[in-house]
């Protein structure tokens, strides 16, 4: 058996690297400036998109990663730069991840690449699930997808709210309720394509961080696309259909398949926060005297430090952990995934929090990036499942018991 290492490999350094240098060269000096712009970078998304690192080719290189470790790497890099800015970045992947989740190869072959685009025409990707009546409880989608059988198409009727991309994506993934009744193993997902008739933005959302990502509402108003655009198929959907109704076990639901996919991925984003708020607080601490010394000689101030260092590569463990097992195909008997994503977005909003505490009355003004990181860190408790919805999760794979 091979030697345990937690040594990254060549490959994963370099991109580790890579990432790292177009984070503090291009996404950081440009935070500021789009927190409090509130809008899509799309200048940076092009700056990406001209090296390489906004491209269909990065996502697959980073997925076929054997370790799994890639795309969580470049996460926390680009999170590190600035959480709004790298969601933007890192938004399209969300509908890649609904597509290959579902999709068949000739409906992964078609729409991964209009995720991305090219250099020369930017596209993006939305993976569209929540619903204002319709959060954690996913089994309650009210967007209703209803097949025309004389034309062959698909009319999907429902308002998604939350969405990252929403509205302005090319390519929107639609998580919709075939049949209401089976509750979320009624669920399938679709791809409505770029310029299809009645799909729409409703409202922008002004966001307490992550300012830099486009969230908004997407509108469905009989919006009818091509019965092919069915993510799997609809002989796949019947019979899955067909066996819920004869009360067998059936697949994982259309939404539950892209979560256990990202949770992960959203964890090292929250890690990448909380290095560096710690990393900013660490080298303030160090400067900064008081009573003729620097405070971190405090142990008030230090033992704060030696906490936040330790609870961030514990979240990294656990996220680095849940992408591994992905990538070997093992399966998540404890909620891994959902454990990796509930410590890190904690940490996240801990360390954070902390690092204000250090700083005093500087970390509370905008003149410090603390701040920002604080309000961008919350999120990671909320989106893609909130902190208790993972905790439940957990707590039903270890008990093997349904528990509300």
């Amino acid at each position: 058996m091979p030697d345990f290492s937690l040594d990254l490999s060549e490959d994963q350094l370099q991109l580790q690297k890579w990432v790292h240098d177009f984070a503090e060269d291009v996404v950081r000096p440009a935070a500021h400036e789009w927190d409090e712009r509130e809008e899509m970078p799309w200048p940076i998304v092009e700056e990406a998109a001209k090296v390489g690192l906004y491209s269909l080719d990065f996502f697959t290189q980073c997925a076929a990663d054997p370790g799994g470790l890639m795309l969580a790497i470049a996460a926390e890099e680009l999170a590190w730069g600035d959480a709004g800015i790298a969601l933007a970045i890192l938004g399209s992947t969300l509908a890649v991840s609904g597509i290959l989740a579902s999709g068949t190869p000739d409906q992964i072959g078609e729409w991964l690449p209009q995720c991305f685009g090219t250099p020369d025409k930017i596209q993006t990707g939305a993976f569209a699930v929540s619903e204002p009546d319709a959060g954690s409880d996913v089994s309650s989608l009210r967007t209703k997808a209803t097949y025309d059988e004389k034309s062959d198409e698909w009319v999907l009727n429902g308002t998604k709210t939350w969405i990252t991309n929403g509205g302005i994506a090319d390519v929107h993934v639609i998580v919709a309720a075939v049949d209401p009744e089976l509750k979320g193993r009624g669920h399938a997902a679709f791809v409505v394509g770029p310029g299809t008739p009645g799909i729409s933005q409703g409202q922008k959302f002004k966001k307490h961080g992550i300012r830099a990502s486009h969230t908004a509402e997407v509108i469905l108003d009989d919006c009818r696309i091509p019965g092919a655009n069915l993510l799997g198929g609809k002989d796949k959907l019947d019979l899955r259909l067909a066996r819920a109704r004869g009360g067998q076990k059936t697949r994982t639901q259309a939404a539950m398949s892209t979560f256990e996919a990202t949770r992960p991925l959203v964890g090292a984003q929250a890690i990448g926060i909380a290095r560096a708020a710690y990393e900013f607080a660490l080298d303030y601490a160090k400067e900064r005297k008081t009573f003729g010394r620097p405070i971190i000689e405090n142990q008030g101030i230090a033992f704060k430090l030696s906490d936040m260092r330790m609870e961030i590569d514990a979240a990294r463990l656990l996220v680095w952990r849940a992408c591994w097992m992905a990538a070997t195909k093992k399966p998540f008997e404890a909620g891994e995934g959902s454990m990796s994503k509930l410590k890190a977005g904690e940490v996240a909003v801990h360390v954070t929090e902390e690092a204000i505490q250090i700083l005093g009355g500087y970390g509370y003004t905008r003149d410090y990036p603390v701040e920002r990181w604080h309000r961008d860190s919350k999120i990671y408790t909320i989106f893609e499942g909130t902190s208790e919805i993972q905790r439940l999760v957990i707590a039903r794979a270890i008990s093997g018991m349904h528990i509300d």
